[in-house]
């Protein structure tokens, strides 16, 4: 052993030595398990962070508001169903989008639809109405399309497929509030019918809408 050598094992001892390395060791393979995870999450499907909607009582009856119908019950489920695929694409927007126009339109989905998702959650619990906590197929599958877009792509499939989404609903938001029995129904569906105007209008900002988009909604809201 050298006097180099010896210096330094007389001022570090070898359990001080060993305990040192160990740590070392131990702190890297935490850095590298988190780096994994981390990556996992990047690959994972983005969902909404809403809560589960509460369960319905068997046989339970509206006893507050008046009746309710089926397209009552319908736009409550379509609510809750584009809450939790439009609020996640909205964030999806932050991250993937080129265009400080659609990142702003996202901002405007993301706090639209978790306002929205509190109150259908509510005034379906109140009315016993079940609504899912899933999107549809057909949504999910939207949604991983963005997922898998970047920039001035991202961009244009957001705004057209967002919008397109947000002015079928529209004709069945009107509606509901033009023919419904129920105040509390009543009450969800105005406020519904200003949050998708808002996102209508902040979509159509981005200047990205293409004409066939609106003519999609056309021939799914316009009777034939």
């Amino acid at each position: 052993m050298n006097a180099h050598a010896r210096t330094f094992a007389s001022r570090y001892p070898r359990p001080l030595v060993m305990t040192a390395v160990l740590a070392l060791v131990m702190l890297l393979a935490a850095a590298t398990l988190w780096t994994t995870r981390g990556s996992a999450r990047a690959s994972e499907p983005i969902t909404a962070d809403f809560p589960s909607a509460s369960p319905v009582a068997p046989g339970g009856e509206v006893s507050t508001g008046g009746a309710i119908s089926e397209l009552d019950k319908t736009l409550l489920v379509k609510v809750r169903q584009a809450n939790l695929w439009e609020a996640p694409a909205g964030r999806l927007a932050q991250t993937h989008a080129s265009s400080e126009a659609v990142k702003r339109a996202g901002l405007h989905l993301m706090e639209g639809h978790s306002k929205l998702d509190a109150m259908v959650r509510e005034t379906a619990q109140s009315l016993n109405v079940e609504i899912p906590d899933e999107a549809t197929p057909e949504q999910l599958a939207l949604l991983q399309r963005m997922q898998s877009a970047k920039g001035a792509e991202f961009d244009a499939l957001f705004a057209n497929v967002l919008r397109a989404s947000h002015g079928k609903v529209f004709l069945t938001i009107a509606q509901v509030r033009a023919t419904t029995k129920n105040s509390a129904v009543r009450a969800f569906a105005s406020q519904t019918n200003l949050t998708v105007l808002d996102h209508q209008n902040v979509l159509d900002e981005t200047g990205l809408v293409e004409g066939a988009t609106y003519d999609e909604v056309a021939a799914a809201v316009v009777p034939q």
